[in-house]
């Protein structure tokens, strides 16, 4: 039997610690979630068989085309991520690791985050209401909006939620369709001063946006880049920093004009 060198010898002494190592990252749970594209909602119709923009005091418009928010699907705070999960979402473009701090910033149970998300949801339509009304300078006291959309947190629904409320009331404010009778997806929170601010997971939210028939996303300027990492072909991009420059954008869409692009 030949010899060990004193090379050898060294390195099996100092791989046996990372082979242990690795051994028990594969099986160790990982602080991270996986994610991959959610469902999408036209805020223009129905869900769960009730609208979600209603309107009353003011008589809504008829409209065409859709405007669809988008979600992604994440692991729960609780769910045991592993080496092999990780390994997969970083090379399957249908799925992407997050890490979970990023996903959930607040709770650590999912009864925590559930409460979290819907307060954020709240939030979110509230501003979303504040912004189109202001847009449209019309006054709470002339117009009232319900929203509703009970199973989605967050608030990524924001600017479409917006966009819905502007075409349910005003359209392109020519007596036309905002949508010009496409299907139009996007994402973005927004304020009640009409600021549209970023949201994460952007890859994922095209990839479910063209799965539901979209040819336009509406993305966060700041968010550009990571919309175009992996976008869907077919899928059009324009990008948003407010209210009133989503619904420009929209117009200038329909009417052929000049409209921003990433």
């Amino acid at each position: 039997m030949p010899a060990v060198s004193p090379r050898a010898r060294i390195l099996a002494i100092c791989s046996a610690p990372v082979l242990a190592l690795l051994a028990v990252a594969a099986f160790a749970p990982l602080p991270f979630s996986v994610a991959e594209p959610g469902s999408t909602v036209n805020v223009l119709g129905s869900h769960q068989g009730g609208p979600v923009i209603s309107i009353s005091k003011a008589k809504p418009r008829k409209t065409t085309g859709q405007l669809r928010m988008v979600t992604i699907v994440a692991t729960g705070p609780d769910a045991t991520v592993r080496l092999k999960d990780v390994i997969g979402g970083w090379f399957d473009t249908d799925r992407a690791v997050m890490p979970r701090d990023s996903v959930y910033p607040v709770g650590n149970t999912t009864k925590e985050i559930e409460a979290h998300n819907v307060k954020e949801m709240r939030e979110s339509q509230d501003s979303a209401t504040s912004a189109a009304l202001r847009y449209l300078h019309r006054s709470p006291r002339e117009v009232r909006v319900k929203l509703s959309l009970a199973d989605v947190g967050g608030p990524s629904a924001g600017l479409l939620f917006s966009l819905g409320i502007v075409d349910k009331l005003d359209g392109d404010g020519r007596g036309g369709d905002l949508t010009g009778g496409r299907t139009i997806a996007g994402t973005g929170t927004i304020t009640a001063d009409g600021k549209v601010g970023a949201v994460g997971g952007v890859p994922l939210k095209t990839q479910a946006a063209r799965r539901d028939g979209a040819t336009v996303f509406l993305v966060p300027k700041g968010e550009c880049s990571d919309a175009k990492a992996e976008l869907p072909k077919g899928l059009r991009l324009i990008p948003v920093t407010t209210l009133k420059g989503a619904v420009k954008a929209l117009v200038a869409l329909k009417s052929g004009g000049a409209v921003p692009h990433c």
